[in-house]
């Protein structure tokens, strides 16, 4: 059973959280999913046909070219005959009001014969047909060539171009060719434009239903594929006429109405396939990382990863924006190899590309691909703690994919023999080899949001530099020194037993910066006189246990990460303050004494870097205080200090075994030897 696999009853709320995340991850897995069955094929014309052989799982008709169809439309343009509806009533009205002004306006000096003559025009304007201003407009360059006149059940054709405009027919009534007889300047003293009404409305329903006609002539159609034809096979270039059928099953499937049967069917298998996946996911953490589990910010950080790339996915093949060997997949198990742990991402990233393939045509080549550049992003980094180690994931990612890829053109051949190979989709996996470096610009935003705490963080917080390293340097040297020397000792033992070197390494540079309140109280940075001596020894203990609260509090001051601080609260776990209790035990031996008064508040270490540090640090202090350093010696002093840990229980609540404990003695010793050394004497 792995070290983090706790089996421990859960609270109804933990099962309740759990619940309900897993039906989260499947309701958005299921409404992202692509609804409708349409082809996720990318090819390019005058390429090789990329896929497997491609044959046709339903008869479907071959659409003619856009182009085409357009130019068909027009051609069957002037087919198109608008109608328009009459008003004769308007006619009579106009006559009878000219007649009225004639006979009333003698003034005008208008001749009397000139009323039959106007009368004859005003009445041939009226039959042909006046035009409003906007429906003439509307027509404008791409006016028909005929339209259809009625009123009643009469209906005549006319072109379009006799109708009058209010203006053209002014002009009609105003104009004379005979100038010897009706000479028009007579006529300005007569308003003619008042007499001159649109009389033709435009009839939008009759004419759609005649278009429609027109249209219904349009064959937009050339011919028709049937089910199991095979219309294009691997390795076949493509041309136009391939391209026109591929755009027409396409089309096909988009118009493809489904009953609601299969509508039920096709729901139920997506909600089916998302549950089976995120169970799998599930069960993984319950069998070998329960502890994730138990924290939310885990959960939400490996859920928020593991829907985002089926997403995106799911999206690019719905709305065919481009290829999905464009996305850098690569980027979850890194990410979740830097934050987590290797089996971890390699678990999730297998499930992410699962989920992912199934709006896939042609899942086979995408699944294999990834989970190979899935393997080598994780073997190849085990760290980030350099810039280069990404770019080197990066190439390596970019070159394991493109051979795997390589390797399946290969394999998978073509019909004919021959091997036609398409360059797109090694552009594309080299374009996601690129995009997967910017990783790096990933790590400070999930570390904000999730609250982790990368590599790159914790080698930054490692410079000497620092700020607050630098003041503790300044202000208590020696405590700074310990720090160093217990760093180095824990960092050792964590490459021995396989813990976070980089972690507990930075964890022992900050374990001890509380010492900076009262920094002469303690021994490493005394030179002379004692602090403690006048004080009683439970204030002298209260002063040493208050290093933990100050260290947190300064922690806090200068942000640091919660992991950091985890470890300045730890160290020392709910251990005794042993000098001065000791002796305040000797002194009074038949008085009680309140342990609490000599205890650090804890918590006791949490994690196997937690106890790393805290064997580190105090047989990195009990060696300063031996009067003799020989293997003897140190070895005893180890095996007493450490001893006396595991028998207070120390590490009763971290997932330390024996075995580490044995080799982290080992590897203390070791150094410590190094470290205190004898030299020969060299003569005089």
């Amino acid at each position: 059973m792995s070290r983090y696999n706790h089996k421990h009853k859960l609270s109804v709320k933990a099962y309740l959280y759990r619940i309900l995340f897993s039906i989260i991850a499947i309701a958005i897995l299921v409404v992202f999913m692509p609804h409708e069955t349409t082809s996720a094929f990318h090819y390019q014309k005058g390429e090789p046909w990329d896929e497997e052989a491609f044959i046709a799982q339903d008869s479907f008709p071959i659409l003619k070219p856009e182009e085409q169809v357009i130019h068909e439309q027009d051609s069957l343009r002037q087919f198109y005959v608008p109608y328009f509806r009459q008003d004769v009533d308007i006619l009579e009205q106009q006559l009878q009001a000219l007649r009225q002004d004639f006979h009333s306006s003698p003034a005008a000096g208008i001749p009397y014969y000139f009323l039959p003559h106007l009368l004859e025009k005003l009445q041939h304007i009226y039959l042909i047909g006046i035009l409003p201003a906007e429906t003439a407009a509307r027509f404008g360059d791409d006016s028909p060539q005929n339209v259809n006149i009625y009123h009643g059940n009469e209906s005549r054709a006319r072109s379009f171009s006799e109708l009058f405009s209010e203006k053209t027919a002014y002009e009609y009534m105003a104009y004379e060719e005979d100038s010897i007889r009706f000479n028009h300047s007579h006529l300005h003293g007569l308003d003619l434009v008042k007499y001159i009404s649109p009389n033709l409305t435009y009839d939008a329903e009759k004419s759609a239903q005649q278009r429609q006609e027109v249209d219904a002539k349009l064959v937009r159609t050339k011919g028709v594929v049937l089910q199991g034809q095979k219309v294009v096979d691997r390795g076949q270039i493509v041309d136009d006429e391939v391209i026109e059928i591929l755009h027409s099953w396409e089309q096909h499937q988009k118009e493809h109405k489904l009953s609601t049967r299969e509508r039920v069917s096709r729901i139920g298998g997506r909600a089916l396939y998302a549950a089976i996946l995120v169970f799998l996911l599930l069960m993984y953490f319950q069998q070998f990382r329960s502890d994730y589990l138990d924290s939310l910010r885990t959960v939400l950080l490996i859920m928020s990863l593991f829907l985002i790339f089926p997403i995106v996915t799911y999206t690019i093949m719905a709305h065919m924006w481009a290829s999905v060997y464009l996305m850098p997949y690569c980027v979850l198990p890194i990410l979740l190899r830097i934050f987590l742990d290797s089996r971890t991402a390699f678990v999730t990233h297998v499930i992410t590309i699962l989920a992912s393939a199934v709006a896939l045509t042609q899942p086979f080549p995408f699944i294999v691909t990834q989970i190979v550049a899935g393997l080598v992003a994780i073997y190849s980094l085990r760290e980030l703690s350099q810039r280069y180690e990404l770019f080197r994931a990066a190439v390596l990612v970019t070159l394991a994919t493109l051979l795997t890829y390589l390797c399946l053109d290969f394999v998978r051949g073509t019909a004919d023999g021959s091997l036609q190979i398409s360059r797109w989709p090694y552009i594309y996996l080299t374009v996601a080899g690129v995009l997967s470096m910017l990783v790096y610009l990933l790590l400070i935003p999930i570390e904000r949001i999730f609250g982790f705490t990368s590599i790159v963080t914790l080698v930054e917080l490692q410079n000497v530099n620092n700020p607050l390293l630098r003041r503790l340097s300044e202000e208590a040297n020696g405590t700074f020194n310990h720090s160093l020397q217990v760093a180095n000792l824990a960092a050792e033992v964590a490459n021995k037993v396989g813990a976070k070197a980089q972690l507990v390494r930075t964890g022992a540079l900050y374990h001890d910066i509380g010492k900076l309140e009262n920094a002469v109280f303690f021994t490493e940075n005394q030179n002379g006189k004692n602090p403690h001596e006048g004080l009683s020894y439970e204030r002298s203990a209260q002063i040493i246990i208050q290093h933990v609260e100050n260290g947190l509090r300064l922690a806090d001051k200068y942000k640091l990460p919660a992991i950091v601080r985890d470890f300045i609260s730890t160290h020392h776990g709910r251990s005794l303050t042993r000098y001065f209790y000791v002796s305040k035990k000797n002194e009074n031996p038949d008085s009680p004494i309140d342990v609490s008064l000599f205890t650090y508040p804890g918590p006791k270490p949490q994690t196997l870097e937690q106890a790393i540090l805290m064997m580190a640090d105090a047989v990195e202090a009990a060696s300063r205080s031996l009067s003799e350093y020989t293997e003897e010696s140190i070895n005893a002093m180890v095996e007493k200090i450490v001893g006396a840990q595991v028998n207070e229980g120390s590490f009763s609540e971290c997932a330390i075994t024996f075995r580490e404990i044995a080799e982290a003695k080992e590897v203390l010793c070791a150094r410590l030897r190094t470290v205190y050394h004898t030299r020969i004497q060299y003569p005089e």
